[in-house]
């Protein structure tokens, strides 16, 4: 006689719904569906023992939701090789898609900023760092004195004229 040891091994649908899970009322894990008025549970979206233990605790008439594989075996949250590994693949080539599209960007942005446009086909060396100005050491040389050239006095010659004011009366001379 077989062993029951799973109860998600043995879950048979008696009448499959057609109510859309889009439309209820409620959390990815359990929705109120106006229908049949009843909670249907996501057992995919619980992992193996929260959906195991849901199904032994249950009472009377339930609702539930899940993905089967080709296989048989049910789809839940913890499953290594289900939906958790598709999302997790998907996260990592999305993050990584994003990556590059930010280091496409970023690189185009800074070779904005450098104000050198290059030709296709060439290659402009970009210096590693800036360049720091070397420091100067040694005696300070004082420039030497420079003579302060006094101008040469210059001769004038020619006949003086005394104005008439300050001309003086010849006392000898008299006047006529």
């Amino acid at each position: 006689m077989p062993e029951f040891d799973s109860p998600l091994k043995n879950i048979k649908i008696a009448s499959p719904c057609s109510a859309d899970w889009n439309e209820m009322y409620g959390n990815e894990r359990k929705r109120f569906c106006g229908d049949c008025k009843l909670n249907v549970y996501n057992l995919s979206g619980m992992t193996s023992y929260d959906a195991e233990n849901l199904l032994r605790n249950s009472e009377g008439r339930m609702c539930v939701r899940f993905f089967r594989r080709a296989d048989g075996t049910i789809l839940t949250a913890d499953c290594p090789v289900g939906w958790a590994k598709v999302k997790q693949r998907l996260t990592a080539s999305a993050t990584a898609v994003f990556s590059l599209v930010i280091a496409l960007f970023s690189g185009v942005f800074f070779a904005s900023l450098s104000g050198k446009h290059a030709e296709l086909g060439k290659l402009i060396p970009m210096p590693l760092s800036t360049p720091r100005p070397e420091p100067l050491m040694g005696a300070i040389a004082m420039p030497s004195p420079t003579p302060k050239v006094t101008p040469k006095p210059v001769a004038t010659m020619g006949n003086i004229v005394v104005p008439k004011e300050l001309k003086r009366p010849d006392v000898n001379r008299q006047e006529m």
